[in-house]
């Protein structure tokens, strides 16, 4: 099969490179793909939301299957456009991807379906939406969110009364976000610990991948400002079958059910970002896509075949498809600009590449990197994906930070406690 990859972060690194073990790959190519993506597929210069242009080079290069990474092309109808084509795409419909695109939407069928999430309101003026507030706040503390599409900054957890009329204002009034804040909605704030629970779709079954923790603040001790994930780890010591039993129960089946039934099921990967509070999960979000870095330490532990399993997602036979995961452990650490998130300098030269993945057990996945003059340099905010893999985590800890020590850029920042909290 000919296969074209959408996108070109470290996410669709390692989804280049499970896709390159399949029997059925002959070609493959990534708009745009990255350094790194550029050892494994022939990369192409086509933005992941220049959805006339994907379609028109999917038609030209005869291409069989579209694998989508990032959420923004979905919600833009990117794999509405592949099917009108005649071209098979992993991915969900613009519809069904309304539960990234839209936090309203998702927790209106939350609600209805009864999934688990926290109590909220939906406010399109700013003003009330500051009275909701003053209203509630002193009793539940609360989180202010962008409506719709943020990439990964919409979300505000709000320490204190002042921080929660601020988001109001940044998002509502001041429009930080553009369009994304001109509603929000505001929730009460859970607590507990975080759980990223993957599952592939096929408009009625729903697989778990093993659930995976991810490390959002930039700095260790859970520091710093938020980013888009600094690292995470598979399998979580406090996630136990019915745990994860509960949540396809409560929240995943529920919620495909309900996209079924609306005429707008849902295809591809459903990511069930969830916060576990006395054992009980409940939803904080959803997204319609491989999660970013989370991607990164399951395709290494992935056994089966990703297009099989693309193929039986696009064509609703995942009841007859097996998904099989090893059991070892894997640790990502990511390796960002000095600044990230806010400014920092690109064009820097990486150095120790060559000898970090020649390591044992040990797997580099390109974020943020480009050619320039035969040497690979940083190119993004996210720079690598550094991934240990072991037969415990202890060891695949190890063997990630190890190959850390032979990667070196100017300005190289990352988490030291990555898998220990």
């Amino acid at each position: 099969m000919r296969i074209l990859l959408v996108g070109g972060g470290g996410r669709e690194h390692a989804i280049a490179w499970k896709l390159c073990q399949s029997q059925h790959c002959e070609a493959l190519y990534a708009a745009p793909g990255n350094a790194g993506i550029a050892q494994l597929a022939e990369c192409v210069p086509i933005a992941p939301t220049a959805i006339s242009e994907l379609v028109a080079f999917a038609k030209q290069n005869a291409i069989d299957l579209v694998v989508v990474g990032p959420e923004s092309p979905l919600i833009a109808g990117l794999a509405d456009a592949m099917r009108e084509a005649g071209i098979r795409c992993f991915g969900p419909s613009r519809a069904a991807a309304q539960l990234e695109g839209s936090k309203a939407f998702a927790k209106q069928l939350m609600q209805q379906v009864g999934a688990p999430t926290a109590p909220f309101a939906v406010f399109d003026d700013p003003e009330t939406a500051k009275a909701y507030l003053r209203n509630r706040y002193a009793e539940h503390p609360c989180v202010v969110k962008a409506d719709g599409e943020a990439l990964g900054k919409g979300a505000f957890v709000c320490d204190t009364f002042s921080d929660a009329l601020d988001a109001v204002e940044f998002l509502m009034v001041e429009r930080g976000l553009g369009e994304a804040g001109a509603r929000v909605v505001i929730e009460d704030r859970l607590y507990g610990r975080e759980m990223s629970l993957l599952c592939i779709v096929d408009g009625q079954t729903a697989l778990p991948m093993p659930p995976v923790r991810d490390y959002k603040r930039a700095l260790d001790s859970d520091r710093g400002p938020n980013t888009g994930g600094m690292g995470c780890y598979t399998p979580l010591p406090d996630a136990p079958p019915a745990l994860i039993e509960a949540a396809l129960h409560q929240i995943v089946h529920p919620v495909v059910a309900a996209m079924a039934q609306r005429g707008t099921p849902y295809h591809g990967i459903l990511y069930a970002g969830l916060m576990i509070s006395n054992e009980q999960p409940y939803t904080l979000e959803f997204n319609c896509r491989f999660g970013d870095p989370e991607t990164q330490v399951l395709m290494p532990l992935l056994e089966s075949d990703l297009v099989e399993l693309a193929l039986a997602s696009i064509e609703g036979t995942l009841h007859a498809t097996p998904m099989r995961f090893s059991s070892r452990a894997a640790v990502c650490v990511v390796l960002a600009s000095g600044g990230y998130p806010g400014s920092y300098r690109t064009g820097l030269p990486i150095e120790g590449l060559s000898q970090a993945s020649q390591l044992p057990d040990v797997l580099i996945f390109h974020a943020g990197t480009r050619q320039q003059e035969g040497q690979i340099v940083t190119a993004g905010g996210r720079v690598l994906n550094v991934v240990g893999i072991g037969d415990t985590l202890a060891d695949a800890r190890a063997n990630a930070y190890r190959a850390v020590e032979s990667i070196h850029f100017e300005g190289m920042h990352y988490r030291t406690d990555i898998a220990l909290t």
